[in-house]
Parts: structure tokens; C-alpha cells; sequence
């Protein structure tokens, strides 16, 4: 098998491509020129490969976050450096596989949501909390609840059957800057919102 982190991003990819129900364990065999015997010494069950594949993305995604967490540029202006690798994750040709992790493994999905929550909550907090000292953001206000709340409206857009027919990557991009600017506002002081009339 070839590299882990290159073998996970090739499957990732594949996913993202056919879905969580649809790519088969021997359709990932085929595309790595590997007997299902050897895929299958690797990870016993598909359940295990998702999870697997579930990290690595999570993984991917903080790591990126982390980098934007740049000390000499305010927060707001980080918070959108964010927004953007957020998109990564959710570019329209992903949306398939989210819905169908959802529908055909509800507890990896929901496994997946919790991690999320942990770790890229934190960074949201840490953003909320740097903001604060800063003057752009309100203090009355619960900073783990109102990052939980973006997490959700961002992980909606995915899920919900509301967006099924805004498909386009443009659409997504536009939805998710929007998300962020609506998020912003409701905790942006007045300087905050000076600072926020800049992405408008």
C-alpha cells in the first residue's frame, strides 16, 4: 500500500467522487491495483476505511485552520481566511457523500460531528476570545454555544434538502461567505462592524 496520507486522500477523493454508499470495497481495490485481499487485511470492514477517511479529512481540516491563526491579523479577517478552507470540505462534488454518510451510516456521521464539534470549536472560541480582548466582538454572549451554532449552519448547508438545488461551487462559496458575514454581524461590535463593511 502506498503511503497512508496519500492513500487516504486518493480514497477521500474517490468518496467525494461516487459517495459513502456507492464506492465499494472493490471498486477502492481496482483504482489502487490491489487484491481485495490486501484491502481487506488493512481495514476488515468499509465501515473502518470511512472512519478512517473521516479523521484524516477532520484532520486536514484543523490543521489548516490552525495555519490561519495568524497572530498579527485581527480576528475577523481570520475568521474568513477560515471560512474559506471550511469550503474545502464542503465544495459541491463532496455534498453526496455527506448526505449519503448521513442516511446509510448515521453513527459514523454523527461520530464525525462530535469530533467537529471538539476541535473546531475550540478554535472558533479561541478566535472569539481573541476578538474580545480586541474590542470586535460583544462579551454578552456564550462564545462555545454561538461557535457550535456556525458549525451547524455550515455543516446544514451539506445536509439539509433545502440547498439540494444550489449545486455549483460559486453557490456553496457564496452561501458559506454569507453564513460568515451573518455570524459576524450578530457578535461584531460596533468597531467590529466597521472592520465587517470590508467583506461586504
Amino acid at each position: 500500500m502506498t503511503d497512508k496520507n496519500q492513500f487516504l486522500q486518493k480514497v477521500s477523493e474517490l468518496f467525494y467522487e461516487q459517495g459513502a454508499k456507492s464506492l465499494t470495497m472493490d471498486d477502492i481495490a481496482k483504482e489502487f491495483s490491489m487484491s481485495k485481499k490486501t484491502l481487506y487485511q488493512q481495514y476488515t470492514k468499509k465501515e473502518e476505511l470511512i472512519a478512517e477517511v473521516l479523521q484524516f479529512i477532520l484532520d486536514e481540516m484543523v490543521k489548516n485552520l490552525q495555519i490561519d491563526q495568524i497572530e498579527d491579523v485581527n480576528p475577523i479577517a481570520n475568521m474568513f481566511c477560515r471560512e474559506q478552507n471550511m469550503q474545502e470540505f464542503s465544495k459541491s462534488n463532496r455534498t453526496l457523500f455527506i448526505r449519503q454518510l448521513q442516511k446509510y451510516y448515521p453513527n459514523l456521521f454523527e461520530n464525525h460531528l462530535v469530533e467537529m464539534d471538539k476541535k473546531i470549536s475550540t478554535i472558533i472560541v479561541g478566535n472569539i476570545e481573541k476578538g474580545r480582548k480586541l474590542n470586535l466582538y460583544r462579551k454578552d454572549f456564550d462564545a462555545a454555544f454561538y461557535s457550535k451554532l456556525l458549525l451547524h449552519l455550515f455543516i446544514s448547508v451539506e445536509s439539509s434538502i433545502l440547498f439540494e438545488g444550489e449545486n455549483s461551487d460559486k453557490q456553496r462559496e457564496e452561501e458559506k461567505n454569507e453564513i460568515m458575514k451573518f455570524f459576524l454581524n450578530s457578535i461584531a461590535t460596533e468597531k467590529g462592524t466597521e472592520i465587517l463593511k470590508n467583506y461586504n
